[in-house]
């Protein structure tokens, strides 16, 4: 009973300050994490160290083993010296919390107003942010319709692989061999026919998960009053909500049940990190794949190694606000993008599903300017009314995006159960990104961490479209532009 006393009472105090006469210590904690503390007594909390690792130089590196290794070492030291005296602390106050490196911050749980105001004052927090709930950008399943070039193409191959035309870099020998592409997302039921050969973990006979796959799930997501299905920190792929297994087979799949080819890049390999339970996350959760990906670990969360990194992670979920994800949260999901494109890893992030009207790429990540953002096309090269357009204004950045776009109506692939579905939506564009990136680098391995490049190049040579959407003063000969990004 005193404890709550004193939460209620610090609460009080604590919403009756402006932030102009706040203490110090006070400054430092986001609106969001005090409004959750005020309504459930203790609160989920991501804390943000002052020191943040300079991973700079990483360009200057030849490799991408180079750079991801550079990268690693940079950011985990850093957290391994600046935070051990924080939870040296934590510890001995009986919370409990997991560290993270990828930026430098540490997750704790349960945090009440007495332990929010101990963690505030010490000298190496920078800032103190609610862990809020996020959602995948969720497919939209669409009946399949067909006209006459689209069932010749299904012949053959889905009119999303006909349309970016990665049969024709098929036929001149390049199928993503020598290539690893990763999904962070509802997980991956690897086992279906049309990936299972495709999955690095998998010899033929046997399946070694470790540095393969990774469950960031560690406990119910506070929307669900019912346990996973799947359960939690599971040990080896699996999918609780079909979202990740669908992106994973545009990417790498074989063909479905008709012979048709529905992944990009059949020849290239996939690992995998769950960041949701069954379509929610959160930052932790988000940010523990990307650390992951950087350095996959074995099984038991150990060892990382950065030479087994992906070399392009498709991303098709978003941030919306009113899951948690506000301003207090960008600058630090942003630094997490950045890191890993540092590392040498091309970052594919679907744009999201709340078009048409402009500005509505507003979620992290795809609104970041280290990520590779994609809107979706139909198969006349005319952008969905649900893509999301540019600029950019919820952080007052005014960026262009997104940087592309790519196939996302009536997308065909795999899911669990070893069905097939046509979906909609940005989700489905992006894999279509990630497995081109698949194959322009099992067409030249040196492109392998030179992530800028092979942006370029994709913005290049997009076959360019133009709008007459308005979106950020774009005129109707504008090309960038924030629907279609640099085009199709």
């Amino acid at each position: 009973m005193k404890k709550n006393i004193i939460t209620t009472a610090l609460c009080l105090f604590f919403a009756g300050l402006t932030l102009a006469n706040a203490p110090d210590w006070q400054q430092k904690i986001g609106r969001s994490a005090m409004r959750k503390l005020q309504t459930f007594g203790t609160v989920d909390v991501l804390i943000v160290l002052q020191e943040q690792a300079d991973v700079s130089l990483a360009r200057s590196f030849d490799t991408k083993d180079e750079r991801g290794t550079y990268v690693y070492t940079q950011l985990s030291q850093t957290a391994m010296r600046t935070q051990a005296n924080l939870k040296a602390s934590l510890t001995a106050n009986n919370l409990q919390f997991r560290s993270f490196w990828a930026v430098n911050a540490v997750f704790v749980e349960h945090v009440t107003a007495t332990d929010l105001q101990r963690i505030a004052e010490r000298s190496e927090v920078r800032e103190i942010i609610l862990d809020g709930s996020l959602s995948d950008a969720k497919p939209m399943p669409a009946p399949h319709t067909t006209n006459g070039t689209e069932a010749r193409i299904l012949a053959n191959v889905t009119w999303g692989i006909a349309k970016i035309k990665a049969d024709q870099v098929w036929s001149l020998g390049y199928t993503g061999q020598g290539v690893v592409v990763a999904g962070q997302d509802t997980g991956i039921s690897w086992e279906e026919v049309p990936i299972k050969e495709k999955y690095r973990g998998w010899n033929g006979t046997t399946a070694d998960h470790n540095y393969n796959w990774h469950d960031a799930i560690h406990g119910r997501n506070p929307h669900f009053t019912d346990d996973n299905p799947l359960g939690y920190d599971i040990q080896a792929p699996n999918d609780d909500n079909a979202h990740g297994t669908h992106t994973v087979g545009t990417m790498v799949g074989n063909v479905d049940d008709a012979g048709t080819s529905i992944g990009v890049a059949p020849n290239a390999k996939f690992i995998g990190c769950r960041n949701m339970e069954r379509g929610w996350g959160m930052p932790s959760t988000y940010i523990e794949c990307f650390q992951w990906f950087i350095a996959p670990t074995n099984l038991a969360n150990a060892s990382p190694d950065p030479t087994k990194a992906p070399h392009v992670i498709n991303n098709s979920w978003g941030c919306p606000p009113d899951e948690g994800c506000d301003a207090s949260n960008f600058s630090v999901m942003d630094a997490v993008v950045a890191n890993v494109k540092a590392a040498g890893i091309v970052v594919v992030v679907s744009a999201g599903n709340s078009g048409s009207s402009c500005s509505t790429v507003q979620d992290p990540a795809a609104m970041f300017e280290p990520s590779f953002s994609v809107g979706a096309s139909n198969d006349m090269d005319g952008i969905a009314n649900f893509s999301s357009r540019g600029p950019v204004t919820v952080d007052g950045s005014n960026r262009r995006k997104p940087n592309v776009s790519a196939p996302g109506v009536n997308v065909r692939s795999v899911t669990p159960g070893g069905s097939f579905s046509n979906w909609s939506g940005t989700s489905m564009a992006g894999p279509h990104v990630a497995g081109a990136v698949a194959l322009l680098i099992s067409a030249k391995p040196a492109l392998a961490g030179r992530v800028e490049m092979i942006e370029d190049i994709f913005e290049q040579t997009a076959n360019h479209a133009t709008t007459t959407d308005g979106c950020g003063g774009d005129s109707p000969t504008a090309s960038p532009n924030n629907t279609f990004g640099f085009g199709v």
